[in-house]
């Protein structure tokens, strides 16, 4: 478990985290809608995806932008999709291999989009790609996600190969997320407009 953070950190993120849901809920849905398209489009075009053959993403909750678009391109492209699940006892995602949106898909804890318990378990080391939700980050990568540290216990799993990406609109791109020493920044971020290399030596 990550070490409990100082009141004042915990509470810059919190701040920052309730303005820009804040922010992307007020999107239009035509916006919103198109805006995802357009993110979904730029990560597709990434040499990190298309060399990738197991990827591991979050199906999108609420005003999240639409990375349902990148799912569907993983398997019509063949390859292997990977959801997480949340194991909410032990505070940990298990991995599971999914095969059909419309079937092995349900709602899940706050109603998060996740794979049913009888889809194929996966090992974290299995991922070569994968796409890291959040709320906010920063052009060092730094990232603020919504609070639950869960990511930040599965990444230090994956092999070291695994590139580290996330999508977001631009309004999340900010000058500097407040972040703790075991806050793990991602590679790569993608929005509507540009490609933020934030980690230019990782895989």
């Amino acid at each position: 478990m990550a070490p409990r953070q100082p009141a004042p950190l915990r509470a810059a993120k919190e701040a920052l985290r309730a303005r820009l849901i804040a922010e992307r809920v007020a999107l239009p849905a035509r916006e919103h809608a198109a805006r995802s398209e357009a993110i979904a489009r730029r990560l597709v075009a990434l040499a990190s995806w298309q060399n990738a053959r197991a990827v591991l993403l979050t199906l999108p909750v609420r005003s999240e932008w639409d990375a349902g678009i990148v799912a569907r391109a993983a398997l019509a492209s063949g390859k292997a999709l990977i959801l997480p699940r949340i194991d909410a006892p032990r505070r940990m995602l298990d991995l599971h291999r999914v095969a059909d949106l419309a079937g092995d898909v349900i709602a899940g804890r706050h109603g998060i989009p996740e794979p049913r318990a009888d889809c194929e378990r996966v090992a974290p080391a299995v991922v070569d790609w994968v796409l890291i939700p959040g709320v906010a980050f920063d052009a060092h990568g730094h990232r603020l996600g919504y609070g639950g540290g869960y990511y930040d216990r599965l990444l230090p799993l994956l092999a070291p190969r695994a590139a580290k990406v996330a999508g977001a609109f631009d309004l999340q791109i900010v000058d500097a997320v407040p972040h703790a020493r075991h806050d793990l920044p991602v590679d790569t971020i993608v929005t509507e407009s540009r490609r933020i290399a934030a980690r230019p030596d990782a895989p």
